[in-house]
């Protein structure tokens, strides 16, 4: 499948043939749930804890009689019954990661981008060279793309002064090749990739 090539002004760039393998999938909503559910799941920080009746420190002595008062059997002041006690089933330390297969997750990435592409919210551009790092030029240029909300993908390494100048932009992500993820392709409306970037996602699933 092919697709238009444009620069970050609007210009026409050429065309770039997408490999169906990857960009011309039908998408699977099943593995791009699973893969989401995985990385929110694996980037929690599991460090919620409370205190039960062992670490509560209190007289272990009996409060009162066991029988003869009227009142319900009481041993310990630690229980969660009393104000200050222990808490009952709370969360501990733990970790929320789950397993996921690597090829599940590949499959998944190639699912997330043949989604966009179905859905004509893929752009490709031939680079993200600027002249200078300002933010109110960036902005004009993704104004003529129609750009608002959107995830930039460049190649081995981001261009610095696009990187300057994106990073004050609300709602654009942008991220080197490697770090592309289901996730963050989902999350926003549009997806933006490079020439470069497209080259490396194909020799990686190659």
């Amino acid at each position: 499948m092919d697709l238009k090539v444009t620069t970050l002004d609007g210009k026409e760039a050429g065309s770039v043939s997408l490999n169906k393998d990857i960009f011309g999938l039908e998408p699977r909503q099943d593995l791009i749930q699973r893969c989401i559910v995985w990385q929110l799941a694996k980037r929690r920080a599991g460090t919620h804890a409370v205190k039960n009746r062992a670490d509560i420190w209190r007289t272990g002595k009996k409060m009162y009689a066991q029988k003869g008062t009227g009142n319900a059997r009481h041993g310990s002041a630690r229980v969660p019954q009393f104000r200050g006690g222990g808490r009952a089933f709370g969360p501990h330390v733990r970790s929320h990661e789950i397993g996921l297969p690597k090829k599940v997750r590949a499959l998944a990435l190639k699912h997330a981008l043949s989604a966009k592409a179905k859905s004509e919210d893929l752009i490709v551009v031939e680079d993200l060279k600027i002249k200078d790092a300002k933010t109110s030029a960036l902005i004009a240029q993704f104004e003529k793309l129609g750009l608002s909300n959107a995830l930039v993908i460049d190649g081995a390494e981001v261009e610095k002064s696009f990187q300057l100048a994106a990073r004050n932009i609300p709602q654009v992500d942008v991220l080197p090749v490697v770090g592309i993820n289901v996730y963050d392709i989902l999350r926003r409306n549009k997806l933006v990739l490079t020439k470069a970037a497209v080259e490396a996602l194909e020799a990686r699933f190659k």
